[in-house]
């Protein structure tokens, strides 16, 4: 592993210098206990396809100043989490009768 450190997204609570400690051994077994883990294998990649995610669409939306103000305080991502729960939305409602 490389000791230099390029990313700024992980400003996390993570001791990467416990980290880069680890053997692949340890990496290894680390995952086969993991329960939400899942490995994959060569079989697994024969029939991998690729899913490229939806482009997004820039709209213009009025929302109440608080409701705004809430999703903001809720970190980086706001955006994204109102997306995901229009979508949790859309998808409950999909076959309903509207």
């Amino acid at each position: 592993m490389s000791k230099k450190r390029t990313s700024t997204i992980s400003k996390g609570k993570t001791d990467w210098d416990q980290v880069d400690a680890l053997t692949d051994e340890q990496v290894r077994r680390g995952i086969e206990a993991d329960p939400d883990a899942h490995p994959t294998d060569e079989d697994f990649w024969k029939e991998a396809k690729v899913i490229m995610p939806q482009p997004k669409e820039t709209v213009t939306i009025r929302l109440d100043a608080d409701l705004l103000e809430w999703f903001r305080t809720q970190g980086k991502g706001y955006q994204t989490r109102i997306n995901a729960i229009l979508r949790s939305y859309m998808r409950a409602h999909k076959d309903a009768d509207v």
